[in-house]
This record gives structure tokens, sequence and C-alpha cells, in this order.
């Protein structure tokens, strides 16, 4: 379990980036859905951090018990 929530919190910023560069692509081309494939490139990236806040928490509580 615990080598999941590492995974899945590098994934998401991954896929942050990935939307972050082809929402720039798709802005340079003027295409309408650029701006909501930013916004959710930008909360992907917000997901990364905020897991891994929530990972290292747990991981700290686990420790201490």
């Amino acid at each position: 379990m615990k080598n999941y929530m590492k995974f899945t919190q590098y994934a998401y910023l991954l896929v942050g980036v990935l939307m972050l560069i082809y929402g720039i692509v798709e802005l340079n081309a003027a295409e309408k859905d650029a701006y909501l494939i930013l916004g959710f490139g930008v909360a992907a990236i917000g997901l990364f951090f905020f897991r891994r806040k929530f990972a290292k928490k747990f991981e700290d509580r686990n420790k201490n018990q």
C-alpha cells in the first residue's frame, strides 16, 4: 500500500506537467479548451503536493506509534 501511495503522487505530477505542456500548445493554436486543460494541469500539480503532504503526515503518525 505504501508503494501505491508514492506512485500515485508522482503520477499526478506527471499528468499535471503533460497537461500544462499540452495546454500551452493548444493555447498557441488558439483553441477554446486551452484554459480548461491548463486548469486541470494546475489542479493535478496541486494534488501532487497535497498527496505528498498527506503521505508524510501518515508516515510520521505511523512512526510515532
